[in-house]
């Protein structure tokens, strides 16, 4: 496979012909907690997002239980069909810390979720950092959700960096962390099937949410999801 499309981070700035910042608590587009019972506000700050020394760094805070932290997305900017990719990250950690490297299928406009397809390359809930999900969300006469999970022998994903990969066929795809598969999905005979179509980049870390529930005592602020580079090979 060949390089097709990286972002490096290289630079003063987030490039803006790469990225969009989603910003607020989604209540602007319709999506007040942005869909999933999220507590934080994002942010286009320094605070929260910035480049340093060729890394992104996406930090959520917290002030009295007013949480802030950033999102971006590559919608009408950067996008991909089948291919390899790989994103180097670090990952934060704690009681309702939530990051996600993931995509939307363009045509999301036209075709809201789920029927544009999710394909969610990281998650991970902030109470277990030793545990990263891939999991795919769409419409095929009604929602589907399908995942798997890798679980690391030692340490956590806060420890150091890790690559954690799709590679992305006609309807078939499988996940990876630092190239130890754990997780491949194939399209069902006759199903509808969105992922062979084009995907946008969205990375961001939530704060609580339906799925790690609100911080507590023992979630320390502030904490980094840290981006290397996002690589796109077809």
């Amino acid at each position: 496979m060949d390089l097709q499309w990286a972002d490096e981070f290289n630079g003063a700035e987030l490039s803006s012909a790469n990225w969009n910042y989603d910003l607020g608590n989604g209540c602007a587009v319709g999506i007040c907690g942005w869909g999933n019972g999220e507590k934080q506000e994002y942010t286009n700050d320094q605070a929260n997002i910035k480049l340093d020394n060729g890394k992104l760094v996406i930090t959520a805070t917290s002030q009295n239980t007013a949480y802030r932290s950033a999102r971006i997305n590559s919608k009408g900017k950067q996008s991909t069909a089948l291919g390899r990719i790989d994103i180097r990250a670090r990952l934060p950690k704690g009681k309702g810390i939530w990051p996600a490297l993931w995509m939307l299928g363009t045509n999301i406009d036209q075709n809201p979720w789920p029927a544009c397809g999710e394909l969610d390359i990281m998650e991970m809930v902030g109470n277990d950092p030793t545990k990263v999900f891939g999991t795919v969300h769409y419409n095929n006469n009604g929602y589907v959700k399908s995942d798997g999970f890798l679980k690391l022998s030692t340490g956590d994903f806060s420890d150091k960096f890790h690559v954690f990969s799709v590679l992305w066929d006609l309807d078939i795809i499988i996940w990876y962390v630092d190239n130890q598969p754990f997780k491949t999905f194939r399209r069902s005979p006759g199903s509808v099937y969105p992922f062979n179509n084009p995907f946008y980049f969205v990375l961001n870390v939530a704060v609580g949410g339906q799925w790690p529930g609100d911080p507590d005592g023992t979630t320390v602020f502030p904490q980094q999801m840290t981006v290397d580079y996002i690589r796109v090979f077809r």
